[in-house]
């Protein structure tokens, strides 16, 4: 099934995850560099930022392979 812009859900939706990691990842690379001196809330958001850049790195090989099997 195509999404509303003519895109296979799947690669809609991977692009999607990847796109809102990598935006979450930039957020919490910010967040971290905010918390200043705190460094338990520093450390918190350093420890998700890397949670979301592996999912954002996850979602890209995903769609790699399927954009290469031409999904």
């Amino acid at each position: 099934m195509a999404s509303g812009t003519g895109t296979k859900d799947a690669t809609y939706n991977l692009v999607s995850v990847l796109y809102h990691a990598l935006q979450g990842a930039e957020t919490y690379a910010q967040y971290a560099t905010d918390a200043g001196s705190d460094q338990d809330l520093a450390s918190f958001f350093r420890e998700v930022q890397q949670q979301e850049q592996q999912r954002a790195d996850r979602a890209k090989q995903l769609l790699a392979q399927r954009l290469q099997q031409g999904g």
